[in-house]
């Protein structure tokens, strides 16, 4: 590749057969140079850095809409359309568009048989220069309604940053009115770098949406802390009423309620409402299931993926798309929907051992055609620690009479010793009974141990720490790259598979998330370097975090001896006492490490 137009110019065929005089030529390179690319270089930069500005803040679809209008103008399109794919159905569905507000376009085209398809399954552009020839675009009367007769069709993609879960995957489609028209190479780079930007914006999205999603859940687990440190008990309706603003926030709908499943499957109760002025049942209220065909969906035939004109069945939910229309509502409940402007509904099962215990159900003003993964995330953490609620609830109650004998049998027992002391009996005879009376003693003591702590532990289950501290890693990474810092490097030595310990999941990305966090902010403002190590040593499983800066000398042995701890660090204390691990914190010339150990689980 010449390295300056004038290099490319002299080579050309076209410029030598003109003959030029030295001078002319020089003119012309100058002409081209600063009277085109200049100005075309900085309106390409200006157009770019106008995508880039979209607030990521927005919903996506307003993002991709805004996107598509500045790239219309941009290319001097008529109109432009964006598909995303939808992996489970295997359908580009439609997400945005500009020029195309009267047209009523398919709100689904197949991945097989659409422009928009072969572009996600080839990852390359398409340039069709006559829409009416070409036998992949179906909706041939656009060129009837809008006139549009030729198009670019250039991929999107966005990055998930979850190692299981793939990016999604799309098509940008730009609209001309000439027929039989001829794409410039130019053209189409432009097209598929203001792609590219998009892209970046939507990725930019994620990474806020992925710390709103970590906040939300934090603050959920926060309420239940907040709660059980003050010895208050965890009722279901009070944590109920206690995180729905948090997910409001999220899912922006009327209202939200949760009912309760009896155990033969046949009848169902509302437990708690929220707000309690905006709801079709009275909290109480109980119904059979059989009559409700919502409910009975939700109960019983949650199996297989099914997008219906009026439903979509998702294994993890049932979204009544159209509550107006649909089979799944009763006559009452429509005359419900239309008084109040509920035009969806969504209904999350929670289940114990595979069957349905509980129904969140929400009402929303939007019309929702689906629902993204990060929603579907915090709708099953939502779910996970309203069961835990529930669980707290029914042991706090269990506990509450399982104490009190406790204590009685312990109070009796101690009577019954200090008795059997002054009694005219045998020295054997007493000697035994004070060993008996000891042994209900000590072991009602040890009940009255189990109800005060029982209620305090984590729903345990097996992790592998490497696992999820990759994932936190990666997580506090892209927060870190948005707060712009410089000269920071980072490193993950964390294998999956190899370090499995039993304990809270959720709290254990909390403890890694404040862990990171902390070490994050510890950085010096000229940058440094920030590490993290998984390894076993001595049977523990063990997480060492590395960050440039030293805590100060009058406050590091007050720490270590925990004197001196912030909210992070005891939230990290605490859950490695609590499962049975170390925290260790020490330091080198220039670096503060933090260690946390826990025990290998054995199968």
């Amino acid at each position: 590749m010449p390295l300056t137009l004038a290099d490319f110019l002299q080579d050309h065929d076209v410029l030598a057969s003109l003959n030029l005089p030295e001078g002319q030529k020089q003119r012309l390179v100058t002409i081209l140079e600063d009277d085109f690319l200049a100005e075309f270089l900085e309106n390409v930069i200006t157009a770019s850095e106008d995508i880039l500005a979209i607030d990521p803040n927005l919903e996506r679809r307003t993002i991709l809409e805004l996107a598509a209008a500045k790239i219309v103008k941009e290319l001097k399109a008529e109109a432009a359309s964006i598909r995303l794919l939808d992996a489970r159905t295997l359908k580009m569905l439609s997400f945005g568009s500009s020029g195309l507000d009267e047209f009523r376009r398919a709100s689904t085209v197949p991945v097989s048989k659409s422009i928009a398809g072969l572009v996600v399954r080839q990852g390359s552009s398409i340039i069709v220069p006559n829409i009416s020839k070409d036998p992949l675009y179906q909706s041939k009367k656009i060129i009837a309604t809008k006139g549009f007769n030729s198009l670019i069709a250039v991929p999107l993609r966005i990055p998930s940053f979850v190692s299981d879960t793939d990016d999604i995957l799309g098509s940008l489609q730009i609209y001309y009115r000439e027929e039989d028209r001829g794409f410039s190479k130019i053209e189409v780079i432009l097209a598929e770098m203001f792609a590219r930007r998009v892209s970046h914006v939507l990725a930019r999205k994620k990474i806020l949406d992925l710390k709103k999603l970590n906040d939300s859940k934090e603050k959920i687990t926060d309420n239940i802390f907040i709660k059980l440190s003050k010895r208050e008990g965890i009722k279901l309706k009070d944590f109920f009423n206690l995180i729905m603003p948090d997910i409001e926030e999220h899912l922006h709908f009327l209202c939200c309620l949760l009912f309760t499943i009896s155990e033969d499957l046949k009848h169902i109760q509302l437990e708690a409402a929220y707000p309690l002025d905006k709801t079709y049942y009275e909290p109480g209220h109980s119904f059979t299931i059989e009559h409700h065909p919502a409910f009975w969906t939700v109960v019983h035939g949650l199996k297989e993926y099914a997008d219906l004109p009026h439903e979509r069945h998702h294994p993890n939910y049932l979204l009544v798309k159209n509550p107006g229309q649909s089979e799944l509502t009763s006559s009452g409940l429509r005359a419900f929907i239309k008084e109040h402007d509920i035009h969806s509904i969504l209904m999350v099962p929670l289940r114990i051992a595979d069957q349905t215990r509980h129904i969140l159900t929400f009402y929303a003003a939007d019309q929702k055609q689906s629902f993204t993964e990060d929603e579907i995330e915090l709708l099953t953490f939502l779910g996970k620690e309203i069961m835990k609620a529930s669980t707290l609830e029914f042991l706090s109650d269990t506990l509450h009479d399982f104490k009190n004998p406790a204590i009685a049998v312990a109070g009796f027992a101690a009577r019954a010793i200090k008795m059997a002391a002054s009694c005219k009996m045998e020295e054997a005879d007493i000697e035994k009974l004070r060993r008996y009376l000891e042994i209900i003693s000590r072991e009602s003591a040890r009940m009255q141990d189990i109800a005060l702590t029982i209620s305090g532990e984590g729903r345990k289950e097996v992790v592998d720490l490497g696992r999820t501290a990759g994932e936190r890693f990666i997580l506090n990474n892209e927060v870190l790259a948005r707060s712009q810092r410089k000269n920071v490097t980072i490193e993950s030595f964390c294998e999956e598979g190899k370090l499995l310990v039993l304990c809270p999941l959720y709290s254990l990305e909390r403890v890694l998330d404040n862990l990171l966090n902390n070490a994050s902010k510890a950085l010096p403002p000229d940058g440094g370097r920030l590490t993290m190590r998984c390894y076993q040593e001595a049977g523990m499983a063990c997480v060492t975090v590395t960050n440039t800066g030293l805590i100060p000398a009058d406050q590091f042995e007050q720490i270590r001896k925990g004197a001196v701890q912030g909210r992070g660090l005891n939230i990290i204390t605490r859950f490695a006492q609590t499962n049975h691990g170390k925290l260790e914190i020490d330091k080198t010339d220039k670096d503060t490490v933090i260690t946390i150990k826990l025990p290998l689980h054995r199968h």
